[in-house]
């Protein structure tokens, strides 16, 4: 699709259009209007049946909703006499069908005992109760991920807030630590250690940053800067991104197959959604490019391409109202081919108050949609995307 512009935006009561070539259109709906927290979302086929699923970690259940007539199903619930925190859905045994890993027992205050992880055991109908299996952790447990190690082999990789015994982010370093699942779950997980240098982390993300490689890399952030993890040949290396503030959210992105970029939020739970690039020359990230400053307690930033142009957009979400007492889930797209211009538009405007957002194609019809969780706003919406 070729882009204006002069791309404008309209809100109606049940869509988000803009006014281009070809009409971007996102319609939503409500699938839970009962959510407590809405801490973490996947996406991923549960069932079997060759559709995806949403998943949903809240404050005391993990559910999954069925595609698609998105029927509530618990996959467990009070695992922990604490909240739950996170969760991790992803078919890494190539039977269609994800696997699932959990985090609770979540605690910021508490860096000694605090935490929790789970690996769910699956019941032959997996719309009942799953069997947890639980894993050693470090404390604060807050974010977890399946990433590919290389075309056979994945890892959990869990990342605490905090390093253990930490004091106002001091002490210790966060352990950012792979498990690897044994055949039998039930069996002791190999653990390792990838990073323990950052001392507040917030996220991570799996991403193809180096494409000649069968593993992903792990793009990594807290409130010391961003880095990426990579592995090869059963080890890990570091590369670490100077320019990349204190952050807490980051995932990456790409304006075309050589044109990759990082999409933050800045700082951790902040305030900007900040774009970096780099020159052909530089394979790291060397230009710094504010796209929003009109956020609060940013918690939630995704890429994909949402047009069919082969051209990443970014999604963003926030919790708390803004400069203009607004909370919600914005789109970013690139009105040039170097994504120096970009415009914005709403999605969801001051009806989310967004804790957590994933993409994926929910109705196979190859569009990406959108699901967000929202933590005051009690709600899960798909925002499908009706693109012509």
């Amino acid at each position: 699709m070729l882009r204006s512009t002069l791309i404008t935006a309209c809100l109606f009561s049940t869509s988000v259009c803009f006014a281009a070539d070809a009409t971007p259109k996102f319609k939503p709906q409500t699938i839970d209007d009962t959510v407590e927290i809405g801490y973490g979302t996947a996406i991923g086929d549960v069932n079997g049946d060759g559709k995806p699923d949403i998943l949903l970690a809240d404050k005391k259940e993990f559910v999954w909703y069925e595609n698609p007539s998105w029927q509530r199903h618990v996959i467990a619930e009070n695992l922990t006499e604490r909240d739950n925190v996170c969760i991790a859905a992803r078919d890494i045994d190539g039977d269609g069908k994800v696997e699932i890993a959990v985090g609770g027992e979540w605690n910021p205050g508490d860096t000694l005992s605090s935490g929790a992880v789970f690996y769910l055991v699956p019941p032959a109908d997996r719309s009942q109760l799953w069997e947890p299996v639980k894993l050693p952790n470090q404390p604060v447990v807050h974010r977890m991920r399946w990433v590919k190690l290389d075309d056979q082999k994945f890892a959990l990789v869990v990342s605490p807030l905090h390093g253990k015994g930490n004091k106002r982010g001091e002490g210790a370093g966060v352990k950012l630590i792979a498990y690897e699942k044994p055949d039998n779950p039930r069996d002791e997980w190999q653990q390792t250690v990838i990073e323990d240098t950052m001392h507040v982390t917030h996220n991570l993300d799996p991403a193809q940053w180096i494409p000649s490689t069968p593993a992903e890399e792990i793009l990594y952030a807290g409130r010391e800067g961003a880095m990426l993890l990579a592995y090869q040949n059963g080890k890990w290396s570091t590369q670490k991104f100077p320019l990349i503030e204190g952050s807490g959210e980051i995932r990456m992105g790409q304006l075309a197959p050589e044109n990759q970029f990082i999409a933050t939020i800045e700082p951790l739970h902040g305030d900007r959604l900040v774009l970096y690039q780099s020159t052909a020359s530089n394979k790291g990230i060397d230009q710094r490019q504010v796209l929003d400053d009109n956020i609060k307690a940013g918690h939630a930033v995704a890429t994909a391409d949402l047009f069919g142009d082969s051209q990443q957009e970014i999604v963003a979400g926030w919790r708390t109202p803004n400069k203009d007492q607004k909370v919600g889930v914005k789109l970013y797209w690139a009105t040039d081919a170097s994504g120096k211009t970009w415009e914005s538009a709403w999605i969801d405007d001051n009806g989310m108050a967004c804790e957590d957002l994933r993409l994926g194609d929910l109705n196979g019809d190859g569009k990406i949609d959108i699901v967000a969780a929202g933590r005051n706003s009690h709600n899960l919406k798909i925002y499908w995307n009706q693109s012509k």
